[in-house]
């Protein structure tokens, strides 16, 4: 029987809040800054420093990031938090520079090297369940870190595989140190002041910063000086070898680096969110986890699913799908208007704040039926969903370059662990979903594993 209490949500206001509490709420969880209303209606606007307006509306999601997606650049805020990190790379950049980088990078993720890259995903998930392995019907596992590291073990395989010098903790460290220590809302950033006046807190994150550029800097030259990419080329040797099919433009060693640690920080940091979340969601759900783990069992016979595999896991994909769409790693993202514009009848004024509150829109009543309940089998076709209600990776010129990527790794490694494990919750520990930069599972997801109730028909 699946827990009343399940699936667990963010806690929505129902009250306006003014600046000084909604500052203390977005540090706290940013998600719960959220109005409830935003659920049941396209649009929502207000005041709190600065002008603001949510939107849950698909055709004025189309126009914000497709038709007019010049005239909404992401936030101010957005680039102040991330730049330090990552630089002017894709994801920060806009306009011809954003343009040129994703011409060339965009190849090194077609599904063909999507597919060349698999075997390392497929040998991640086989690590993962042998580590399973000494707790299963023993104790219980946080499968948020067990998630992290198989998916930190992914992309740094795939982006500087063969390279004995890159220190995967010393970076891995470092991220994590820089998006606790930066990534909260400051005063500064709710009053809409200006990107110069200090925030304290990313003062402070600034040798774990430079310590992770350098290492990646030292990987990115070595390659150079070599000459030779890997027989199996990855990420790194891709980007190498790439370049603007139009201008004939190449990376810098600095271009490579921020685009990098961008794919390196979003790569693993959204995907194990996925898995954490579909992990918790199948686990208080009986029903759901017989018929996925009847599924992968039937596809893989004891075997690690590889991409060959995935098209035959479509239960294991809706089961991600509605892991994404229930908790969406960028739960919340926001743009600036640059010129006047209406959106759902409303004035939109330039430098109005427009923000797009991924995980309303995903739960909006108007959109969804049931939006809170757990139901992978309402992605059984893909074509009934409305296009701009479901943006786990954003929607236009925009969307996310790793989104094939992302997908097949995560249905990979579910089928292959659910294939051989059973996951149990554990009463009282519930995870919690709060959004610092991606909506994580505060606490942990702690599942209890069990091999013997996997093998049973």
């Amino acid at each position: 029987m699946v827990q009343s209490d399940f699936p667990v949500r963010v806690p929505l206001v129902t009250e306006p809040m003014g600046v000084l509490k909604s500052l203390q709420t977005a540090r706290r969880n940013v998600l719960e800054i959220l109005p409830e209303i935003a659920t049941r209606q396209p649009m929502v606007s207000g005041r709190t420093g600065k002008r603001w307006h949510m939107v849950m509306d698909p055709d004025a999601l189309n126009t914000i990031l497709r038709d007019k997606l010049a005239d909404y650049p992401k936030s101010t805020v957005t680039k102040d938090l991330l730049r330090p990190a990552i630089g002017e790379s894709l994801f920060i950049a806009e306009g011809q520079e954003w343009l040129w980088q994703r011409r060339t990078a965009a190849p090194s993720f077609s599904h063909r090297h999507v597919m060349a890259l698999a075997p390392v995903m497929s040998a991640a998930a086989e690590r993962a369940v042998q580590r399973l392995e000494a707790a299963a019907g023993k104790r219980a596992v946080n499968m948020f870190d067990e998630m992290v590291q198989t998916t930190f073990e992914v992309i740094s395989d795939v982006t500087f595989s063969g390279d004995e010098g890159f220190d995967r903790d010393g970076v891995h460290h470092a991220i994590e140190a820089y998006i606790q220590s930066t990534a909260k809302i400051s005063l500064g950033d709710m009053l809409g002041l200006p990107s110069w006046v200090p925030r304290l807190s990313r003062i402070r994150s600034g040798g774990a910063l430079t310590d992770m550029q350098r290492v990646a800097d030292e990987a990115i030259q070595r390659r150079r000086a070599s000459g030779q990419p890997n027989a199996a080329p990855d990420l790194l040797d891709l980007l190498l070898a790439g370049a603007d099919p139009e201008s004939g433009r190449q990376m810098s060693t600095e271009e490579l680096r921020d685009n990098l640690l961008t794919f390196i920080v979003a790569g693993h940091e959204t995907t194990a969110l996925s898995l954490s979340w579909a992990l918790y969601l199948v686990a208080g759900d009986p029903r759901v986890q017989d018929l996925a783990r009847a599924e992968a069992q039937s596809v893989l016979e004891d075997r690690v699913a590889g991409a060959e595999d995935v098209p035959n896991l479509p239960y294991i994909r809706q089961i991600v799908d509605e892991a994404l769409r229930m908790y969406p790693p960028a739960a919340l993202v926001s743009r600036t208007a640059r010129k006047a514009d209406r959106l759902c009848g409303r004035e939109v004024r330039p430098g109005d704040t427009v923000m797009i509150p991924i995980y309303a829109l995903h739960r909006n009543n108007l959109l969804w039926d049931d939006p809170d309940a757990f139901r992978p089998e309402r992605f059984a076709d893909r074509k009934a969903i409305r296009r701009y209600a479901y943006l786990p990776f954003g929607d236009g010129p925009r969307i996310c370059i790793g989104a094939s990527f992302a997908q097949t790794e995560a249905v990979i490694i579910l089928a292959t662990l659910l294939s051989r494990y059973r996951f149990d919750p554990v009463p009282g520990r519930d995870p919690k979903p709060v959004m610092i930069l991606t909506l994580r599972p505060e606490g942990g997801v702690w599942l209890q594993p069990d091999v013997a109730k996997a093998n049973q028909p």
